[in-house]
């Protein structure tokens, strides 16, 4: 029972990620019809547009697609104990029954879940041709040792878990690929710069900068980190490292040293290595990820020489992938499997652009490279607050000459939401967290709109906004909201980012990568406060920001 109640626990904090144990599921099924009882074992019982690609290579995918899609007899899951580097690493393994090599992927589990977490998609990958091994990270659940957040450690352990698998199974030594969501992803990636062996990577929510996953433009992510701190305390062997640095994070104190150890833990810092081994690179992740945002993935994107893939679709964290996991056909998992059909199977796949995205409310669509998503950037000079309402107006040039000044410790209705749940919950409803603007007050933020066009707004890519400050303290933290504002004052977000600053007279914050169409007679908004419960903040309170003219908004659009 006690089992049991940890995984409910488990669930909550990861966004739904359920473990097949605990729920039952096609492929948990199919488990207990092929080995019996797992009681015996500790754990397992608790447990459209495509531009870019013609038809004609549409249907040369398609028809690739058919010729492998009769699933091959299969061993069935066996689960086994892997020496790693110093401890024992729980797995599962399950592989094609026939004689002969097969490509293999490993599949390092999430933060707070286990091995059997791809239980269902394990079974499809076997069922494709592949052997398919997967792990539960060193210092969760049954696995030995402590957490070692992706860390030198966690890298010895998946070089000893491919080891295993090329004396133990079939795999071929030439084709081995590595995949996972959330953590599993980030150790996927990091095992690309460290073991050669590595040639394909399918990373599903990851991270490539954990530096800027904690601190992005230095301000640290409260709910996130909290949740990540619950997760190991409840389901993991935190160990004195991770739970000083998580202490050290909470206190804002040895912020270099925390960042160093990030740094060390993030795939971007070994990305010539990446690139000198090449592997192939597929990373799928959300618009609104609340975790890992998603500018750090396109930086690391563009960044990569091998063959690569970027997919950004609506929703939080490990969300777009969620319904994978319990068997149901699913676009991020069938993208997976494509991409090792691809480049470690060596087999005709379906045409998939370089990046594909799908806007928060429009149809999917193909690129080239990121680059492209954007034709042309257009700058919203603030203007001057108006009596009236309090508002200003956002475009032409920026206008000197006025100042806005907002509270340090007061908030508005204006937020980022609830972490894993305000934008999860949108990728299901299509539609955006929203306020009503009228409702924001002027008195604690700054509200500039937009006149409203004739024609739709298609907003692709990196928005950026300059804020010149007037005689405020030389440290603070603002937050800068972009909503869409219909005819009857509901704003509806389409992306904010906080920004903190020291002995700076302006500051420069990138809101998070969008891809969003504001309908024509919409207004754009730009609403900027100083609290955000998603957030610490590092203001004073008491005090004043004041906001000056000379600053604006870099918008990407198409």
């Amino acid at each position: 029972m006690e089992h049991r109640r940890k995984i409910l626990l488990s669930v909550a904090l990861t966004a739904g990620l359920v473990l097949s144990g605990a729920v039952p599921t096609p492929a948990a099924a199919a488990v207990q019809a092929t080995t019996g009882s797992l009681s015996s074992r500790p754990v397992r019982d608790e447990t459209s547009r495509l531009a870019a690609a013609s038809e004609a290579a549409r249907a040369t995918g398609a028809s690739a697609a058919k010729r492998v899609s009769a699933a091959v007899a299969t061993t069935g899951f066996r689960f086994v104990d892997i020496a790693g580097a110093g401890v024992v690493l729980k797995a599962n393994v399950i592989a094609p029954v026939a004689a002969g090599r097969y490509p293999a992927v490993i599949l390092p589990a999430s933060w707070g879940l286990n091995d059997l977490e791809y239980l269902a998609q394990a079974r499809k990958l076997a069922e494709g041709g592949y052997v398919v091994v997967s792990y539960t990270p060193r210092g969760w659940w049954a696995s030995g040792g402590e957490i070692d957040t992706a860390g030198p450690k966690d890298m010895a352990d998946l070089s000893k878990v491919i080891d295993w698998t090329l004396a133990a199974t079939p795999a071929d030594p030439a084709r081995i690929g590595a995949a996972g969501i959330s953590y599993g992803a980030g150790l996927s990636l990091l095992g690309a710069a460290f073991d050669k062996r590595i040639r394909v990577v399918a990373m599903m929510s990851g991270w490539t900068d954990l530096v800027y996953s904690l601190y992005s433009d230095q301000t640290r992510h409260r709910q996130s980190a909290g949740l990540l701190e619950l997760a190991a305390a409840l389901l993991g062997n935190s160990g004195p490292e991770l739970s000083g640095k998580l202490a050290d994070f909470k206190a804002n104190r040895d912020v270099a040293d925390v960042m160093a150890w990030a740094r060390v833990r993030s795939p971007a810092t070994y990305l010539s290595q990446i690139n000198a081994n090449g592997p192939a690179v597929l990373i799928a992740n959300a618009w609104g990820d609340s975790f890992f945002p998603p500018n750090q993935l396109v930086d690391f994107y563009r960044g990569l020489t091998g063959p690569k893939r970027l997919e950004l679709r609506p929703g939080d964290h490990a969300i777009a992938e969620l319904g994978g996991i319990f068997g149901f056909e699913n676009d991020v998992w069938s993208g997976v499997r494509n991409w090792f059909d691809q480049h470690l199977a060596g087999r005709p796949a379906e045409a998939r652009p370089p990046v594909l995205i799908r806007p928060d409310n429009a149809g999917t669509e193909s690129y080239a490279d990121w680059s492209a998503l954007s034709t042309s950037t257009t700058r919203y000079g603030l203007g001057r607050i108006r009596t009236l309402d309090g508002t200003g107006l956002l475009g032409g040039a920026p206008t000197t000459g006025w100042t806005k000044n907002v509270p340090t410790d007061l908030d508005t209705t204006a937020n980022g939401g609830v972490v894993l749940l305000t934008n999860g919950v949108a990728a299901f409803t299509n539609q955006r967290p929203s306020v009503w603007l009228p409702a924001v007050s002027r008195t604690r933020a700054g509200v500039w709109a937009a006149a409203r066009p004739g024609t739709p707004l298609k907003i692709r890519g990196i928005p950026r906004v300059h804020l010149n400050l007037a005689g405020s303290p030389a440290a603070g933290s603002l937050v800068a909201y972009l909503y869409d504002l219909d005819n009857l004052g509901a704003a509806r977000l389409i992306t904010h980012a906080p920004v903190t600053w020291t002995g700076a007279g302006e500051v420069d914050v990138a809101l998070s990568a969008a891809a969003y169409d504001v309908p024509a007679g919409h207004s754009l908004t730009l609403v900027i406060d100083t609290v955000d419960p998603l957030y610490y903040d590092s203001n004073d309170p008491g005090r004043s920001i004041t906001i000056a003219g000379g600053s604006y908004l870099d918008l990407p659009t198409r």
